[in-house]
């Protein structure tokens, strides 16, 4: 028969679990204050290193939020808060693991010639507003590399928010905020920029026209020609100059 050992698990391991739980179950719920230090050691028994360990592993979950001076409190969880929680572990992903980069192009592409049909089925003329008002920005930002490159992110981020769902908006502001590290801005002092213009103009033009084809067209055509900026630091694009733009 084969032998189960019983590991005896951490005081702050098993803390956490039944702080976790008190959040789950909603008794306590976001907004409210988690009960101090003090009382929590005499609740389950244990010393203040237990508590503040157990404490600190729920704020990196984004359970928790900890001001000094203050209790805990129970946070509101979000998609953006979730996946800003992944950022660190991106980053060692894409410095770290061969092909990572690459992978993460292409779900981009995958991602966002979906969200642009969905976009061109679901836009009203507001949006279709706010999209002509960040590309005046980033026409206005031509020649200066990080207002343009911004303009540029907020004008895919907005296009995830059309649909009305907000894990669409906070997956594309992550994915990109994921890519930036890798941005290259060879662009600007050559005016290749202008290639972004004219195919961020397409995208919108078939969006306002509410034509899914050409707008899913149009965003992979956009991706695709821009996929050769993202590069690590010290590896060329092997795409020729003309075919260089920006997010």
């Amino acid at each position: 028969m084969p032998t189960e050992q019983i590991v005896r698990r951490k005081l702050s391991t098993e803390v956490y679990e039944r702080l976790r739980a008190m959040i789950t179950s909603g008794q306590v719920r976001p907004g409210d204050q988690m009960p101090s230090e003090r009382e929590l050691m005499e609740r389950f028994g244990v010393g203040r290193p237990a508590i503040r360990e157990a404490m600190q592993a729920l704020e990196k979950s984004g359970l928790l939020a900890i001001q000094h001076g203050e209790r805990a409190r129970v946070t509101e969880p979000t998609p953006r808060s979730l996946f800003g929680q992944l950022d660190d572990a991106a980053q060692i992903m894409l410095s770290t693991s061969p092909g990572a980069l690459g992978h993460l192009k292409e779900a981009r592409i995958f991602f966002e010639r979906g969200i642009a049909r969905r976009a061109a089925e679901t836009a009203t003329p507001a949006d279709v507003a706010a999209l002509g008002e960040l590309i005046e920005a980033q026409r206005r930002a031509l020649g200066e590399a990080d207002a343009f490159i911004a303009a540029d992110m907020r004008f895919h981020v907005r296009i995830a928010a059309i649909p009305g769902n907000p894990i669409f908006e906070a997956m594309a502001e992550a994915m990109l905020g994921w890519l930036k590290e890798y941005h290259t801005e060879m662009l600007i002092w050559t005016g290749k920029e202008r290639f972004t213009l004219a195919e961020h103009e397409r995208i919108l033009e078939a969006i306002a026209a509410r034509d899914a084809e050409a707008a899913e067209r149009a965003m992979v055509e956009h991706l695709e020609r821009s996929a050769a900026l993202y590069v690590h630091q010290g590896v060329e694009a092997v795409s020729a100059p003309s075919t260089r733009t920006t997010a």
